[in-house]
């Protein structure tokens, strides 16, 4: 799961209403799981099911590409999570401009990881923006925005999901009304700018020092992938599933086990406590807490870093 996913549920969403796609560009196919077997995006395997041309260029800033835009004459070009910059020679190709659809409330949260630290950092409201594009990173003026409200409970995956449903439609109409000429452009006010930082492993470990609020936001933003950490020894333990508590002690201390049903176990905070439910042990899947601890795999003190 990914923003990659998002690009192929608007192309999806684009055909069944009508926009007429000629051809998409997106990344090469990678080696992917254990056997490293060559994976096309999932935007290339959208666009073969659908009979669309599709072009994997290494580069966007040669001769080459500028052919491929020669022969396929695009009115416009159409941006989801492409993951490479478009130098001035594309962005000024179509007549009627590039646009992108970036997800977040712009001009918050511009950059790699929109959706992720929108969570982490505690937000209630997260959307969709549909921008002409500029040289800047996300900098373009905005056409189009759709808000929704991120839950109490809401993750990376159910956050990338809305998106996806809410961002496709939300693209074909601005497409549309960019055609009829009724779309309007509203200059991004700089100084409202915040920057979402790509995901590094270090932003997904728990430091038990922090208030479990402030944990609990990061759990959910870094969830299913790449996922949330803290180290039970020198093994790594991660954290899919957890709730604020009441409860004190030693940070990172388990203060409480609960091996009936699904379980739980507790770990004290800086300030209140994590009731976790759902780990995954290292070089192990997903499981309960309460298989976890009727494994004996943790126990009543110990501590987690």
């Amino acid at each position: 799961m990914g923003t990659p996913e998002i690009s192929a549920i608007c192309l999806s969403g684009l055909v069944e209403r009508g926009i007429n796609v000629t051809s998409v560009v997106t990344g090469k196919d990678k080696p992917r799981g254990r056997g490293k077997q060559l994976t096309p995006t999932a935007t290339k395997r959208v666009a073969e099911e659908l009979g669309i041309r599709v072009y994997t260029p290494d580069t966007l800033r040669n001769d080459a590409f500028m052919d491929i835009l020669r022969e396929e004459a695009p009115d416009i070009i159409v941006v989801v999570a492409y993951g490479k910059i478009l130098p001035p020679a594309v962005l000024e190709f179509p007549k009627l401009g590039c646009i992108n659809l970036h997800v977040s409330l712009l001009p918050k949260y511009r950059g790699a990881a929109p959706m992720q630290r929108a969570i982490m950092c505690g937000e209630r409201e997260t959307g969709v923006t549909v921008m002409y594009m500029a040289e800047g990173l996300d900098t373009g003026d905005i056409i189009a925005t759709e808000a929704f409200p991120i839950g109490p409970e809401d993750d990376f995956e159910a956050i990338h999901d809305r998106s996806a449903e809410i961002g496709a439609p939300l693209l074909a109409r601005t497409i549309v009304e960019i055609f009829e000429g009724r779309a309007t452009r509203t200059p991004q006010d700089d100084s409202l700018a915040t920057y979402a930082q790509k995901i590094e492993k270090e932003d997904c470990r728990i430091d038990f020092s922090l208030p479990a609020s402030r944990l609990d936001c990061i759990i959910r933003g870094v969830t299913p992938i790449p996922g949330a950490f803290a180290y039970q020894g020198e093994r790594m333990l991660k954290i899919f599933k957890a709730t604020v508590v009441s409860g004190s002690g030693q940070p990172g201390e388990v203060i409480d086990l609960d091996s009936r049903g699904e379980g739980s176990f507790t770990v004290a905070c800086g300030e209140d406590a994590l009731l976790i439910r759902g780990v995954i042990p290292e070089g192990k899947g997903k499981m309960s807490a309460g298989d976890y601890i009727r494994g004996r795999k943790i126990a009543l003190g110990e501590i987690l870093k």
